[in-house]
């Protein structure tokens, strides 16, 4: 199977690389993100087998004051490449977020619960979930959360950087969710790719996070006892700590049909996490 990624250093682009050597990866310089238009010629003109979108606009918070360019890389762009895929009759699989949803409660949120996303960025990320399935195809939105990797920024790498000058550390405790490594993201891409072209008919909506759930000082905690450090964290309420875009209180996600229909379970992020150390040659 051919398959064209979009993304070529982000988190996930960089995991698909080591698991997909004879993919073709898509920089921004190859096809702009900001051009719905290039992106869909870019997939008529590679003629792939299945095409994965590991590419976003993922700065949260410049969103709030930047919503046009973030709805274009998020919204436009992947509607434009999912009708593109649909056209030649192959599989389209698109990485989506948590925050489609506002977080309140505390129960797993499924695929089928209504969306009302707190700020900009999920705006835009709702905007292409819904372009993505009005395009028609064999498509599989797969929403996740709190991604992590030995690669570019992400929670792990600034706990470890900050915990190399401090002693303690405030961490929000409030915010309840799955962290997800990059890896197992790619690796599910991967395998509902295959499922996809095989079994158009599994199309749809899927949730895929780390398992078990917990808060932001949870994981700070297990980053710390994983790498030898010893700063404590004190767990702070998220209005201690107010950022421009609202975060979602609850991430929980409910994955039940991912696993029904791919096969594919949530991974222990916390052994995950000890991949991911061992790579940052941090870990004890």
């Amino acid at each position: 199977m051919s398959i064209l990624v979009f993304g070529s250093t982000g988190q996930v682009a960089t995991e698909l690389k080591s698991l997909l050597p004879d993919a073709q990866f898509l920089s921004r310089a190859e096809a702009d993100l900001s051009n719905p238009e290039a992106c869909a010629t870019a997939i008529a003109s590679h003629k792939p087998s299945a095409v994965i979108n590991a590419a976003a606009y993922t700065a949260v918070d410049k969103a709030e004051s930047d919503e046009d360019m973030a709805a274009l890389i998020n919204g436009a762009s992947p509607a434009a490449m999912a009708k593109a895929c649909a056209e030649l009759g192959i599989p389209f699989v698109h990485v989506s977020t948590d925050y489609v949803f506002d977080g309140q409660g505390e129960t797993p949120f499924t695929p089928s619960d209504m969306t009302a996303p707190l700020g900009a960025y999920g705006r835009t990320k709702l905007k292409g979930e819904q372009g993505i399935a009005l395009a028609g195809g064999a498509y599989a939105v797969l929403r996740t959360s709190w991604v992590f990797s030995a690669h570019g920024n992400n929670f792990v790498k600034t706990m470890l950087r900050l915990s190399e000058t401090r002693d303690k550390l405030t961490v929000v405790a409030d915010q309840i969710g799955g962290p997800t490594s990059a890896r197992a993201i790619a690796n599910a891409c991967v395998t509902i790719a295959g499922q996809l072209q095989a079994d158009p008919v599994k199309a749809g909506l899927y949730h895929f996070s780390g398992a078990p759930d917990a808060s932001w000082a949870d994981f700070a905690r297990e980053i710390f006892a994983q790498a030898g450090r010893g700063t404590a964290v004190e767990d702070i309420p998220t209005t201690a700590f107010p950022t421009p875009a609202k975060r979602p209180p609850n991430s929980r996600m409910d994955c039940t049909t991912t696993f029904d229909a791919f096969g594919i379970t949530r991974p222990d992020w916390k052994a995950d996490l000890t991949d991911v150390l061992k790579e940052l040659e941090v870990s004890v």
